[in-house]
């Protein structure tokens, strides 16, 4: 009887909820072990973001401008072709009439400036460059027509002549240069500033090797004697053509010191 007690109270005792929570509960000692060792563990490293590129990437540098300079009114295009140099295009025009009177003879005279160039710019120092280049149209020149009323004097390589009422004295002169010019430039301002400002200024000087200037003169018409009397036309008259290229070679040895053309410039641009 005894013997049945006990295998009764075992079986109760196994089958009790209390012993089955202790059994399923695990060991307290063994969390703060599994924190510290998730504490322990490294971070992962996040992962940086990509570089936004910028607005520019990609792009070729470009800037444009406007100048005024003794080679005429005009504009520019640069482009950067590394950090400390550009190559520029250039075109000038301008134009300026006048009229004026020598030895007797009166001249309506055309000055016309008109180029186009092409630059290399080296930046030693900041905006501070050295450009080497050509005036590869180099169309400047003075056109003049010459006109002497009739029965007026005017002189020619030291003669006096007389112009015929009748077939009066006229002409026409001009003055031409190389058709392309070699030129050095020294300035301060960049087309196309490396510091990311759209707007400069620049200044430029130098001189362009056009040649020495050539005059030509041309005459028609007739010339007198003192009295008027006399007249004979200028295109057979072989003394006088002597005289109108006479006057030709003076001209052009008073003109031959101008080889070089003086280059002064300023300018504003625009960078893209």
């Amino acid at each position: 009887m005894r013997k049945a007690h006990r295998f009764m109270l075992l079986l109760l005792l196994i089958n009790s909820p209390a012993l089955r929570l202790t059994a399923a509960t695990p060991d307290s000692s063994s969390a703060p072990a599994a924190a510290g060792a998730a504490a322990g563990a490294p971070a992962a490293a996040p992962i940086p973001p990509a570089p936004a590129k910028e607005a520019s990437e990609g792009r070729i540098p470009i800037g444009i401008g406007v100048k005024v300079s003794t080679l005429g009114i005009g504009g520019d295009v640069a482009i950067a072709l590394s950090h400390r140099t550009n190559v520029r295009f250039g075109f000038n025009a301008f134009s300026y009439g006048d009229t004026f009177t020598k030895d007797g003879v009166t001249y309506k005279g055309n000055l016309d400036l008109r180029s186009a160039q092409a630059t290399f710019d080296m930046f030693l120092l900041k905006g501070f460059h050295i450009s080497p280049g050509v005036l590869f149209y180099n169309g400047n020149n003075v056109n003049a027509n010459a006109s002497v009323p009739g029965g007026q004097t005017f002189t020619l390589s030291n003669t006096t002549y007389l112009s015929d009422a009748a077939n009066p004295v006229t002409g026409t002169g001009k003055l031409a240069v190389y058709k392309a010019a070699p030129m050095l430039l020294l300035g301060i301002g960049n087309l196309v500033p490396r510091s990311g400002r759209h707007f400069s200024t620049s200044l430029e000087i130098g001189a362009a090797y056009q040649g020495p200037p050539r005059v030509t003169l041309n005459f028609s018409g007739s010339v007198c004697d003192s009295t008027g009397l006399f007249c004979r036309s200028i295109s057979s008259d072989p003394t006088i053509q002597s005289n109108i290229a006479a006057e030709q070679t003076k001209l052009n040895k008073s003109t031959s010191p101008y080889k070089f053309y003086p280059v002064l410039s300023f300018g504003v641009g625009y960078r893209f």
